[in-house]
């Protein structure tokens, strides 16, 4: 379609329901998709855009009729293009970088929850544009996720409206991932999160090593965007294990550990792998919460390769080396988590803290717009995840012997079928 709390034992009850899918993800569906991708030969950035059959041109066109069949049958889900020209040592004379993204509307337009994936391959040469790429793993495996998540998502009706990205241009400089997040900038959205899904489909990794029992989350603690005022103030109140895409991923890895026969959740404390970036990174730098799922494991010789044997091995991004049934369940991580996030109100704001020379300490925080109740967390500061919270319905609580010294403390939105916000780190109140 082409259109321009309730502080009860009721309200947890209905937590395990949003963690429920009414389907599961396709590890059929998921190869499909992957194959399709596969058959347009390369999708360089740098090849034809214009080509029907061959080229980055076919595969976003073929992205974006897939997005619009979902559109067509839920009437809830407008496909834009978005595009620009961006210049680097990947494209000397200059490319057109055009993401293709579904935007499933909730009742709130203006706040989002972002899915994406790269839909870009490259061999050895990134410019070489005449040779295969099938970039199966990396990324076709990210883009099946996304079509994936739209297909089990696109029935549902949410409070915060859904993104499904697909994003060109990140083998040559994230730039994919930098459009999307200053479109999200320019238009005033409130990004509640965003998850980047970049090599999410294999198990077996470099000499032989298979991991097939977790996927990493990669998040930031301390925001790329924070003022030096800002990171000393976090550093001062303790904060720096709980910046909001640090929040994002610890969220995630209680998400994932409601799903029956899922993954773990690694929870790797560095934005990305060591060294290297993917398009999340552009929204970090604008201070939205974002994290990259990617595999427990990795194939070198399986990332930007010319398909060859060589010395015994066989390099190329190719199908078969692939693990469907574990890209499902990575893909049901995605699908819970983004269920909860659309479903709740935002984020709270001005969180704060006041509690100094005292045992008791006072929590207060702006209002949020639709929310029906709120969830104070606290932990003692010598541990990494809450270990206590309570329940209130109006913004504003006194912990009665819970030192300001010795404890980290949060507070989370709930909604009235107890979907439940990032939960927001308190600190002190602005001095006059």
């Amino acid at each position: 379609m082409r259109i321009p709390l309730l502080a009860t034992a009721a309200l947890a009850l209905c937590l395990p329901a949003l963690a429920n899918a009414k389907d599961k993800p396709d590890p059929i569906r998921l190869k499909a998709t992957v194959e399709r991708l596969v058959s347009f030969g390369t999708r360089n950035t740098l090849s034809s855009p214009t080509d029907p059959v061959r080229g980055i041109g076919a595969a976003r066109a073929w992205a974006a009729d897939e997005l619009d069949k979902l559109g067509e049958a839920c009437g809830c889900m407008q496909v834009q293009r978005i595009g620009r020209t961006f210049t680097g040592p990947r494209a000397p004379n200059g490319v057109e970088v055009i993401d293709v993204l579904g935007v499933q509307w909730g009742r709130d337009p203006n706040r989002v929850v972002i899915v994406g994936a790269h839909i870009d391959s490259r061999g050895t040469d990134t410019l070489d544009v005449t040779k295969d790429a099938p970039g199966a793993n990396d990324n076709a495996s990210g883009v099946a996720l996304v079509m994936e998540a739209a297909r089990l998502l696109s029935p549902e009706k949410f409070e915060a409206t859904i993104v499904y990205a697909v994003f060109s241009g990140e083998e040559q400089g994230l730039w994919g991932g930098q459009l999307l997040a200053e479109t999200a900038r320019d238009r005033g959205w409130e990004v509640s999160a965003m998850l980047n899904n970049d090599i999410v489909g294999n198990t077996m990794g470099q000499n032989g090593i298979r991991v097939a029992g977790r996927v990493r989350v990669f998040s930031e603690g301390i925001r790329a965007s924070e003022t030096i005022a800002e990171q000393l103030a976090r550093r001062g109140n303790g904060g720096e294990d709980d910046g909001p895409s640090r929040a994002l991923a610890k969220t995630i890895d209680a998400i994932a550990g409601d799903i029956p026969g899922g993954l773990d959740v690694f929870m790797d404390r560095r934005p990305d792998r060591f060294g290297r970036g993917g398009d999340h990174e552009p929204f970090l730098k604008l201070g939205y919460p974002a994290v990259r799922f990617s595999v427990g494991a990795e194939n070198w010789t399986q990332q930007h390769q010319d398909i060859r044997s060589e010395g015994g091995i066989d390099y190329g991004d190719t199908v078969d080396k692939m693990d469907f049934p574990y890209l499902a369940k990575v893909t049901a991580i995605n699908v819970a988590a983004i269920r909860r996030f659309a479903s709740a109100p935002a984020a709270p704001k001005q969180v704060t803290i006041n509690g100094a020379l005292s045992f008791d300490t006072a929590v207060k925080w702006a209002p949020v717009k639709g929310a029906a109740g709120y969830r104070v967390y606290w932990r003692r500061t010598d541990t990494d995840r809450w270990t206590g919270h309570k329940d209130v319905t109006e913004p504003g609580v006194t912990l009665v012997n819970t030192s300001i010294d010795d404890h980290l403390f949060a507070v989370a939105a709930l909604a009235a079928n107890g979907a439940e916000s990032l939960p927001v780190l308190a600190g002190p109140a602005p001095r006059p």
